[in-house]
């Protein structure tokens, strides 16, 4: 566990010693997991420290460079500057406790991809019915879906596919009496047949876990995000906001090709 995190932290600090031009134009979306809670599972490092994130978000509303937006597709078809929306997976219950509190106060609009099984297993880690109902009417709070039981999608047969994805969705929009048109895809695994079953059944905006900044060209189904992990220093996610990182994309294939 120690050693991936120590390695995580190694190739941040030194991708941040190269000096950058500044953010490049387009939708830089940052995905975030829990703030603060310590979970058993995680073995290197996705929970950030709720003072670390409140330093990269109040720098980020500094930074005259970019633009915070929420995640919609008006961010993506901008066609000047860069953009930056915040985004997290999973619907851990600090997202209500801490997240929302201190992106309202801060004035900063983000989208929370939950796990509706996650939610019925009454865990501590995770958002209830109830907690996440409040969530979704907080401001600048949108609520999407992370699959029904957080499975790669990929392995799926067409069936069991459609399933995961239309009744995650509609378990939603039954609690929240709102459209639910967002998906992260659990695992950040999506190819062109799961991509295509995804706009099936209704969905019009999607992200994965693959690294990079989003154009207007790119498919508003397979768009690229960022993760911000607990072990990174401020320098780091700046750096990661610019793009130095963005080279991990060439270890694995874009999804959007596949």
């Amino acid at each position: 566990m120690w050693a991936k995190r120590v390695l995580a932290r190694g190739i941040g600090e030194v991708c941040s010693l190269f000096r950058l031009s500044g953010p490049r134009p387009g939708l830089r979306i940052l995905l975030y997991h829990a703030l603060g809670t310590r979970l058993d599972f995680d073995t290197y490092g996705m929970s950030v420290a709720p003072d670390s994130f409140r330093q990269q978000m109040t720098s980020l509303k500094q930074n005259k460079a970019v633009m915070v937006v929420p995640l919609d597709l008006t961010a993506l078809s901008m066609c000047t500057g860069t953009r930056v929306a915040i985004t997290f997976d999973d619907g851990y219950r600090d997202h209500l406790m801490i997240v929302a509190p201190m992106l309202a106060e801060l004035g900063i609009p983000f989208s929370v991809f939950v796990v509706p099984r996650y939610i019925e297993t009454g865990h501590p880690y995770y958002l209830n019915v109830d907690q996440l109902s409040e969530l979704s009417t907080m401001a600048g709070c949108t609520v999407g879906s992370h699959g029904m039981n957080h499975v790669r999608l990929v392995d799926l047969d067409e069936d069991a596919l459609i399933r995961e994805l239309r009744d995650s969705r509609q378990w939603l929009e039954d609690r929240l009496s709102r459209p639910v048109n967002m998906l992260a895809y659990p695992h950040g695994s999506v190819n062109q047949r799961v991509r295509n079953a995804a706009a099936a059944v209704g969905y019009t905006l999607g992200v994965c876990s693959h690294a990079g900044i989003n154009g207007e060209e790119r498919d508003p189904l397979m768009l690229c995000r960022t993760e911000i992990l607990g072990c990174d220093s401020l320098r780091v996610f700046h750096h990661k906001l610019s793009g130095a990182l963005d080279w991990r994309r060439l270890r694995v294939k874009d999804p959007a090709s596949i």
